[in-house]
């Protein structure tokens, strides 16, 4: 690692804010807002996945609703190509591509409009956060059948221990999977919590993140 990424590293971990108990007792919350109010570490995040996204040709970017919006709109600018969003269900007006997939209990949809995307485009998805993965695997399988390619996937943060990668490694299909610098892995949480919400909260019992490998 150089000094250069571990400044990063540094910059933007000492960003990310740790809530005790939210949105319920005994879950360390992920609060991203602090590093997005600050400009200098909101740029050097921006900047870093765009030159992922530019390293990896891709052509358009697929932000995840919602907090994947948020990084994925100023990257597509800073890189110079489109912003596609990846919504729940029923939230995108017109003809859509929907993907169901599993929660640990129960299933949700994403959709896509597969007009914005063709078989010229190599596409890069942002998130947040990497958990279970299983938004990240829909995504892959919009995008293919919409008829575009997969350049990667790009994340702020992996919870390691819940196992997202290994589950995103065979939709992949060796594209990679990164982020703004190379990191540490997560361990297993401390305690006995092992749980994300199934609406995407980046907060699990003692789990402490840790920002994604580049490849």
């Amino acid at each position: 690692m150089t000094s250069t990424t571990e400044s990063l590293r540094e910059l933007l971990l000492s960003r990310i804010r740790d809530v005790a108990d939210y949105p319920k007792p005994g879950v360390v919350f992920k609060d991203i807002t602090p590093l997005l109010a600050d400009p200098v570490a909101f740029t050097a995040l921006t900047d870093a996945l765009a030159e992922l996204c530019v390293r990896h040709g891709a052509t358009k970017i697929v932000g995840l609703e919602a907090r994947g919006f948020i990084l994925a709109a100023p990257v597509a600018v800073r890189a110079g190509i489109g912003f596609v969003p990846v919504r729940k269900a029923g939230k995108l007006p017109g003809a859509t591509l929907s993907q169901t997939y599993e929660l640990e209990y129960g299933s949700a949809e994403i959709e896509i409009h597969a007009e914005d995307l063709d078989a010229e485009d190599r596409v890069m998805v942002i998130d947040d956060v990497l958990a279970t993965g299983g938004t990240a695997e829909a995504s892959l399988d919009l995008i293919r059948r919409a008829g575009a390619q997969v350049a990667g996937v790009a994340v702020l943060m992996e919870l390691g221990f819940l196992e997202g990668r290994a589950r995103l490694e065979p939709g992949l299909a060796g594209t990679p999977l990164g982020g703004p610098d190379h990191g540490l892995n997560s361990g297993p949480p401390s305690g006995d919590g092992h749980r994300v919400h199934q609406d995407g909260h980046p907060g699990t019992p003692g789990a402490r993140p840790s920002l994604c490998r580049l490849p």
